[in-house]
Parts: C-alpha cells; sequence; structure tokens
C-alpha cells in the first residue's frame, strides 16, 4: 500500500517501502497534489515547497518542487531550511494555489513527512485531501516515482523568509519594558528566526540553550524534540534560572508551536501547558488587542477558538472579557475556519495563532513574540494572571496521557469496546464529527480519541471546582481527576486485552 493522508498530509519513518518517507512516496505525494490542482486551478499556478532541516527533507523538497514544475505550476522555494509558518504565511501573502511543507514537526528522528496547505494558508480539510489521495492512488497504480519529473522551473526566493518576518514584526507592538529571554529551538529551524522577530519588536536580551541552537536532525540532547515533555525543557529552564530570564520559550523542531515557561513565587521554573497559556493568551488579547485587530460587539465580536480537546475554561472566560467562543474538532485545519472575525485560537498541544491575517494556522515564533510583548507590557505576573483567572471561573486541573496501541489494533473497535466498558463510570456519548468518546461525570469529564499521526489513543481529562477554590475544593477535584483517569485508562487497557 502507499501512505495515507492524515492530519492534513503525510508522516511515516524514512525508509525504502510504498508507506515510509522516500523519494519514490513524496513524488507520489507530488504528484497527487499537481493533478488536484491542474483539474481546479490555472495553469501556471503558484505553489510555495519549504522544508525543515531533518533528515531527508532538503531531498524531498527538491522532489516535490521538480515534480510540481513538470505539472506546469510555478514553484517558489525558500533555497534553505524554513520553519513551517513561513511557507504558511507564503501561501498566503502571495495568493499561491497551495503549499507544501515537509517536515514531522515533533516526531523522533526517523520520521518525516509532507504538510499540505490551500489557497489562503489554511491546512487543507475534505474534501481536498480525499481527492488528493484518490489521485495519490492513482499515481501509485501508474507508476509515478522521482525519475518521472522533467521541466519546469523551480525559483528559490530567500524572500519567502524576510517577508514572514516583516510580517509578524509589524503586526505586534513593542512591549515598554522588554522581558529577557531564554530560547531553545529543541535542535530545529526556529531559533534564529524567532530572534530575528523578537528584536524587530524590541526584545534584544535573548540567550538560547547553547547545545540545542542549531539545526540537528538527530536531537541528540532530548528523548523527545516535543517541548511538551519535561526532559526536552530541562536545559531551557535551568539556563531561564541562571540568566534570571523573564520567559522561557521553547519551539518545537519545525517553530510551529510554542512552550512558554515562568518562575513562580518560589523562583522555581516552570512550563506552562497549552490550556495555561492558552487563557493567558486569550484574556490578554481580548482585554488588550494587538493593531489592528478586527472585532466589536454582539455577532461581531472577536472569536477566540479552541478545540473539543482542550480545557472548557475558555467557555467561561472568553464571553466575559466580551468575546464569542468557539470549539472546534481537533487540529488548526478546524481552528482557523472557526469564524469571523477571528481573534486568536489554540490547542491544548502548545499550538497557537496569533495573528490569523498574517499565518493562518499555529506559529510557534509569532506566539513566541506576542507572549514576550504580553510580558513587557505590565500588569501581574503570569502566575498571578492564573491564579486570578482560576479566583473568577474556578481551578480548572488537567491530565492529558497517550495509551500506546498495539500493532495491528483497530482503534475504533477498541474504543466502542472501552465506551461500553466505561458506561458505569458516567455518561458516554461519541464525539460529533470525529472518532472518540467522552465522559461526563460531576465535576469532571474525559475524552478518548485517536491520534492521527502516532499508534495510540489520547486522553483528555479534566476536573474543575467553582470560583474562589479553597484548598479542599482543589483537592477534591484532584481526587476526581485522578479517579476518572484511572477509570479511563483501566477500561482501555481491558478492551486491549478482552477482545
Amino acid at each position: 500500500m502507499t501512505l495515507t493522508f492524515g492530519t492534513a498530509g503525510v508522516r511515516a519513518p524514512l525508509g525504502p517501502g510504498p508507506d515510509e518517507m522516500n523519494d519514490r512516496t513524496v513524488a507520489l505525494v507530488a504528484t497527487a497534489v499537481a493533478r488536484h490542482l491542474r483539474e481546479r486551478e490555472p495553469s501556471r499556478s503558484l505553489v510555495i515547497v519549504g522544508g525543515d532541516a531533518r533528515h531527508g527533507s532538503a531531498r524531498f523538497v527538491d522532489v516535490a518542487a521538480a515534480v510540481l514544475a513538470a505539472h506546469d505550476l510555478v514553484v517558489v522555494v525558500p533555497g534553505a531550511p524554513v520553519p513551517t509558518p513561513v511557507i504558511a504565511a507564503a501561501v498566503r501573502a502571495r495568493d499561491a494555489a497551495a503549499g507544501l511543507m515537509v517536515t514531522a514537526s515533533h516526531n523522533p528522528a526517523g520520521d518525516n513527512g509532507i504538510k499540505v496547505y490551500g489557497r489562503g494558508g489554511a491546512q487543507i480539510v475534505p474534501p481536498t485531501d480525499t481527492d488528493i489521495e484518490r489521485h495519490l492512488r492513482a499515481a501509485a497504480r501508474d507508476g509515478v516515482d522521482a525519475s518521472t519529473a522533467a521541466g519546469g522551473e523551480v525559483t528559490v526566493d530567500p524572500r519567502l523568509v524576510d517577508d514572514y518576518v516583516a510580517s509578524v514584526v509589524a503586526a505586534l507592538p513593542r512591549p515598554a519594558r522588554p522581558p529577557r529571554v531564554a530560547l531553545t529551538p529543541v535542535h530545529g529551524v526556529g531559533g534564529d528566526l524567532c530572534v530575528r522577530v523578537l528584536a524587530g519588536i524590541g526584545v534584544t536580551e535573548v540567550t538560547m540553550v547553547a547545545d540545542q541552537a542549531a539545526p540537528d536532525p538527530d536531537f541528540p540532547t532530548v528523548a523527545s524534540p516535543n517541548p511538551e515533555k519535561p526532559g526536552t525543557t530541562a536545559r531551557l529552564r535551568h539556563l531561564a534560572a541562571r540568566i534570571d530570564a523573564d520567559v522561557a520559550i521553547a519551539l518545537d523542531p519545525d517553530a510551529d508551536r510554542c512552550a512558554v515557561g515562568c518562575a513562580d513565587a518560589d523562583g522555581r521554573w516552570r512550563m506552562l501547558d497549552g490550556d495555561e497559556t492558552g487563557a493567558v493568551l486569550a484574556e490578554h488579547l481580548l482585554r488588550d488587542p494587538l493593531p489592528g485587530a478586527r472585532g466589536g460587539t454582539g455577532a461581531e465580536a472577536p472569536l477566540v477558538a479552541s478545540t473539543i480537546v482542550s480545557s472548557r475554561l475558555p467557555s467561561l472566560l472568553v464571553p466575559a472579557r466580551g468575546g464569542r467562543h468557539v470549539e472546534t474538532l481537533t487540529g488548526f485545519k478546524w481552528l482557523v475556519r472557526a469564524g469571523a472575525p477571528l481573534r486568536y485560537a489554540y490547542e491544548e498541544a502548545i499550538g497557537h495563532c496569533v495573528l490569523p491575517d498574517v499565518v493562518a494556522d499555529k506559529d510557534g515564533i509569532a506566539a513566541a513574540a506576542a507572549w514576550c510583548a504580553m510580558v513587557g507590557s505590565g500588569g501581574a505576573p503570569v502566575p498571578a494572571r492564573l491564579d486570578a483567572l482560576a479566583e473568577e471561573f474556578g481551578a480548572h486541573v488537567r491530565r492529558n496521557v497517550p495509551l500506546p496501541l498495539a500493532g495491528g489494533t483497530d482503534p475504533a473497535a477498541l474504543l466502542d469496546r472501552a465506551a461500553s466498558l466505561l458506561a458505569p463510570v458516567g455518561e458516554v456519548r461519541a464525539l460529533d464529527g470525529t472518532a472518540g468518546v467522552r465522559v461526563d461525570v460531576d465535576g469532571a469529564r474525559a475524552i478518548i480519541r485517536p491520534s492521527g499521526t502516532e499508534p495510540l489513543l489520547k486522553t483528555y481529562t479534566e476536573a474543575w471546582t467553582g470560583p474562589r477554590p479553597s484548598p479542599a475544593d482543589r483537592h477534591d477535584a484532584d481526587t476526581r481527576l485522578s479517579a476518572l483517569g484511572e477509570a479511563v485508562a483501566d477500561a482501555v487497557a481491558r478492551a486491549a486485552t478482552d477482545p
């Protein structure tokens, strides 16, 4: 079989097989995209192609660009490894018909992939993805491979990077008191570009984790290049404490996601989870809009979007600050289509869209700069902001746990069995519009869904208190969280062993 489309593209281990990333499978994907575009777009339509610094990325960019150009499409590449947001921004800014980004984001070093953007710079959604996959099957039957690409012209344009930097800097305010920043790109491609953007808004005291600053596709200092993992940010937190930083920032390897850290009252550095960051940014961007932000009142009130697996806190916070809150399916391909005027969108997996008119996707660099602008604008420290939100809307505690699946497991069948085992625990219902189930109990909820990129089930459990929570209230929420999380894990384990 050949690769299948998952989250707006393909992602797989590097290797010679038909379901792995190699020259032939990249040529097949590029051919499928080209045939899709030729059916719907004029000849000589523009396509932007870029890649990160992973193993194989530079070669795969060349292969994809050559195939697209051979189909009478105008292809522009940046000429060097770039973060994913650069490509998303270029598709939008240059009104390209499509964009291809070669990356596997925060996956292990042995993986790579291709993310596909449509006109407007957002990730593709149905029926575009299914149509491209139809062409993918046909191209495989036709015997297409990298050697069939001939003719056409590919233009190298390094201004793609400069244009991105200029657009982000122009859209953000300069903080009155620029913060001191500790930064790690986790061996990815976002470090130098993030420094440029921060300098553009006046944040010049930026220190990178030295042995993680340069791109390295082997990610030698971390067990996982995912900044959500505590071990991945250990060096960053140490650096932040050593230089007495105001902000700690960790980008994932393609810089479309961003984790931020702060020092607690006792001076210990910790990284915020995506929901904490999302709540603080949502409140800030509603109370102190960025220059040029759109929005009014009523039906024109600014929109904040989060997903079905994110915290319930935005549903309380956003209306209280004069905005409208929309909950979407998981993935930024849905978040950026939540409605207008979109002020901000986030997902719990440290993805943030703070400049939807510049990058219609998650953008770790722009999010990092917006966070630094917020910290440098005055106001309460981040821990105090979080405490104030808990006082007003209740404490919300979360535990997100991936549950690996054995090879050959059918996630849908496993979910059905787990759902039946959870029926005595609480109200169980299927998610609308996507695979997965939700379990509701008094003061807590859990969502279980299959990963779109890895062989595992993702579980998202949350419990909460009422406003002005006492220590006892918080303890009760922790107890509910643990009980529901354990019930979910137990049901999934039993479903896996007792088909």
